[in-house]
């Protein structure tokens, strides 16, 4: 028997996989309830004056600049899962992306600070 611990969309699961010799892969069962993880926003470089906001509920699918990136006015920051769209959030000006304020695969509200910008 060998245990691994398996993150499957955000969602921590201890398994235990039993080899019982033949050819192939042994069912995986949890070995445990699983453990609720929710990623964190991580902020990464200093805040800008400038914030990038999300304009609708959605899902962050691509962090499409890092901080110290420099953009152009209406080049994809971070681009979101609309109602099954992806919908690109922009930079509002010409600038220096100087924080990302979410993580790929978190949900976020209408508002929510997505980036900052000087």
């Amino acid at each position: 028997m060998k245990n691994y611990t398996i993150t499957v969309n955000g969602t921590v699961y201890d398994v235990t996989v039993e080899d019982k010799g033949g050819s192939g892969v042994s069912p995986v069962t949890p070995a445990a309830a699983p453990k609720a993880v929710a990623p964190a926003p991580v902020a990464t470089g200093a805040a800008g004056g400038v914030k990038i906001e999300a304009g609708a509920a959605g899902k962050v699918v691509k962090i499409a600049a890092a901080a110290g990136t420099s953009v152009k006015k209406g080049d994809a920051v971070v681009v979101l899962e609309v109602m099954k769209m992806e919908t690109p959030v922009v930079a509002p000006q010409d600038g220096t992306i100087a924080s990302i304020n979410c993580n790929e695969g978190q949900q976020v509200e209408a508002g929510a600070l997505l980036a900052t910008m000087n």
